[in-house]
């Protein structure tokens, strides 16, 4: 069941994209990463997930079709998206989502921390689990709840419920399997499917 709204208070304290990886780069250039783990290990992933994220804004392109779609939403939105820097899915996800906003002007796209918003993670549950990332589609001016995308494109969710049906796969190799899937679809089910949730509740709330 969705919420009515997202609080003020809640997107004042958001991040543009930009500012969100300038955070994470200075958290990365000190041996840190967000949230209370600073294991060597998890810092070593959001390393890697930084470079991911660098990697999809040089190389992915929103496609004519896409964009085409995307300027013909004449509704102010506001697209606020759950995430940490530690998280393999959202490095993948969020460049393709950014993207996508940065399409059309009536579009803003921000990003706050999940273990610093439970109270809001908790509205926005996957099968019972703060599971990211997430972006709550909303609209800009009465911050009416939409819909809600993620926490990755069904592809994605289907090689993962696979692998972890296996207890015999490491969970080293289950994430490499899991970035070998992203690296082959090339953000093309991510957009996809985000488009589809959020024309789908577009045309609910025009009806």
């Amino acid at each position: 069941m969705i919420m009515n709204s997202v609080t003020k208070e809640v997107l004042e304290t958001a991040f543009d994209y930009k500012s969100y990886k300038d955070m994470l780069t200075r958290l990365i250039e000190e041996d840190k990463t967000t949230g209370q783990n600073q294991d060597e290990w998890i810092v070593d992933y959001a390393r890697l997930n930084l470079q991911r994220m660098n990697r999809l804004d040089k190389t992915w392109q929103i496609s004519d079709e896409l964009e085409n779609r995307m300027l013909s939403i004449d509704t102010p939105l506001t697209w606020l998206t759950l995430t940490e820097g530690w998280c393999g899915d959202a490095a993948q996800i969020i460049p393709v989502i950014e993207k996508l906003a940065n399409a059309n002007p009536l579009i803003d796209h921000k990003l706050i921390l999940r273990d610093e918003n439970l109270e809001l993670m908790d509205r926005f549950l996957t099968n019972g689990t703060r599971s990211i990332p997430k972006t709550i589609i909303m609209e800009t001016e009465s911050k009416k709840v939409l819909a809600v995308w993620g926490p990755r494109p069904s592809g994605a969710a289907e090689l993962l419920h696979e692998l972890k049906a296996n207890p015999d796969i490491p969970k080293e190799e289950m994430y490499n399997q899991l970035h070998g899937w992203y690296a082959k679809d090339k953000g093309r089910q991510t957009a996809a499917e985000f488009m589809n949730t959020m024309e789908t509740a577009l045309k609910t709330v025009k009806i």
